[in-house]
């Protein structure tokens, strides 16, 4: 079989790039992209990084590791656009693009060769590309498989260009710690560092029964990571499984109103997502986390689908006033809103009213002046203090 060429394009802290880019003041400084001081970070840019500021991080811990750090509330839908832009310039190399998340994607360019040079080549124009349009950086990272791909696009960061062939794959991945192969976290690298296993080298080395003490009937394909072994195909029909948006609030809510406030923007943010993607829900989903941290969710269907901001919001609504009956006294920390069992089209039932996937005239409107301006600058009466 030939050689499949793969990239892995990874762009550099994305959300707080963007902002750094359209605000110049924030250039040079450590930056995150997030909500209150209650929520987590959602990226941080590099300068916010030498401070050991990571993604995930809760912003208390972020902002006491750096008390001059910049906090940026999110954009998703400006991010949505921006990513839209880096998408097309991926399709304009292959239409074999898997993508990730908004900002990282595997794209198989075997086939591409022969129209824009080798892939090296490709790897370079399309980072020139990204930044020319866009402003921003991408790493990327050159091999024969996605496993190796996605490796090699964070040994060189930011802005960096790293390609490992059937010749360097082992001097490569060899003197690697051993948590880059996915799948190994802090329970398994710990039981892998008593034995001791520490780099790639190791766990690819290592006998059979140590590894099957660790990995049990996963020990074979475990072996075959480090060896850089990977025959997944890069499948360019990845579909969102659900679409959500949720927030964890400053204080602690019980007032029904503020919490159907809230319900509303979440509501927003979630149906905006929906009609970017031109996907209509077939189930809403409410997240309720409780002051003890405590989680559950509750959901109902959607006949017909919809992506109608009153519409999910209608129906959110209930499933939040059910569960307050149900826990009177209860304060909440979170809330979140989401939809699932997504489909392109739905087809309405003969006597209800039509459903596109644009949403209503006035949801198309805020679309726009959101999608033009940021989240920020629309939005209903309802969702004011």
């Amino acid at each position: 079989m030939a050689r499949r060429r793969i990239l892995h394009v990874d762009m550099d802290a994305f959300y707080a790039s963007v902002e750094q880019r359209d605000n110049p003041s924030l250039q040079g400084k450590p930056v995150v992209v997030g909500g209150n001081t209650r929520g987590v970070v959602a990226a941080a840019s590099y300068e916010a990084r030498q401070f050991g500021i990571r993604s995930a991080m809760p912003m208390r811990d972020a902002l006491r590791r750096c008390p001059d750090l910049c906090r940026v509330p999110p954009r998703m839908s400006h991010y949505q656009t921006v990513s839209k832009e880096v998408f097309r310039i991926f399709r304009e190399f292959t239409p074999l693009v898997e993508g990730l998340s908004l900002d990282e994607a595997f794209l198989d360019v075997s086939q591409s060769l022969q129209l824009f040079g080798d892939e090296v080549s490709i790897a370079a124009e399309i980072k020139r590309r990204i930044r020319k349009c866009t402003g921003l950086t991408a790493s990327v990272g050159v091999a024969p498989n996605k496993l190796v791909a996605k490796i090699a696009s964070d040994l060189d960061k930011p802005d960096g260009l790293c390609v490992v062939t059937p010749a360097n794959l082992r001097t490569t991945l060899d003197p690697l710690p051993v948590q880059v192969i996915p799948g190994i976290g802090k329970e398994t690298l710990a039981r892998l560092q008593r034995i001791p296993i520490n780099t790639v080298a190791d766990l690819r080395l290592a006998a059979d029964r140590d590894l099957e003490s660790v990995f049990g009937r996963f020990a074979a394909r475990t072996r075959e990571r480090a060896s850089g072994i990977d025959e997944r195909p890069v499948v360019a029909s990845r579909t969102d499984k659900s679409i959500s948006a949720e927030e964890t609030f400053d204080v602690d809510l019980s007032n029904r109103r503020d919490l159907r406030r809230h319900l509303l923007r979440l509501s927003e943010k979630t149906t905006g997502r929906l009609r970017s993607k031109e996907l209509v829900a077939g189930t809403v989903q409410v997240k309720i986390r409780r002051d003890d941290f405590s989680t559950c969710t509750r959901q109902c269907a959607l006949r017909p689908p919809s992506n109608g901001t009153e519409t999910i919001y209608a129906a959110a609504g209930r499933l939040l006033d059910d569960w307050m009956a149900e826990n009177p006294d209860a304060k909440i920390r979170l809330l979140g809103v989401g939809g699932s069992e997504l489909v392109r089209d739905a087809q309405p039932d003969l006597f209800a009213p039509a459903v596109t996937a644009g949403g209503s005239a006035l949801d198309q409107t805020v679309d726009q002046i959101r999608d033009r301006f940021g989240d920020l600058s629309l939005g209903r009466a309802r969702t004011l203090d």
